[in-house]
């Protein structure tokens, strides 16, 4: 299977130490989409230890990555970096299939799915 998202070596490095300091090596990576947030579709990021019929799977720098199929197509070419600067670090997502986000960065629609928006 080909790469949905790619996740940078800094966002790979970041993963594995949140995974070593919450005691969970060996759990997969689901990068998610859902509904809610001021552009109706938001990210999500978490670790899981099952894949169903409906994920795709695959590795990139020794991470194991989830993608529930559904969300493929929103998520194809987004890239997940980590960013560090004076006032702390976090996770950015460029994804090249969303049309609108709002200023939070977490929340985006696409031309094809608008999600559920929320007021903010």
């Amino acid at each position: 299977m080909t790469q949905v998202v790619e996740i940078t070596e800094a966002a790979s490095f970041q993963v594995k130490e949140m995974m070593r300091h919450n005691e969970e090596e060996g759990a997969f990576l689901r990068v998610a989409v859902n509904g809610g947030g001021c552009s109706g579709l938001t990210y999500g990021m978490g670790f899981e230890h099952e894949v169903t019929d409906a994920d795709e799977q695959y590795e990139q720098h020794g991470i194991q990555i989830l993608i529930n199929k559904e969300d493929a197509p929103i998520l194809t070419g987004t890239i997940v970096d980590y960013k560090q600067s004076l006032m702390g670090g976090g996770f950015t997502i460029d994804n090249p299939n969303a049309i609108a986000s709002c200023g939070c960065g977490t929340s985006f629609r696409t031309a094809k799915k608008e999600g559920t928006p929320e007021n903010c």
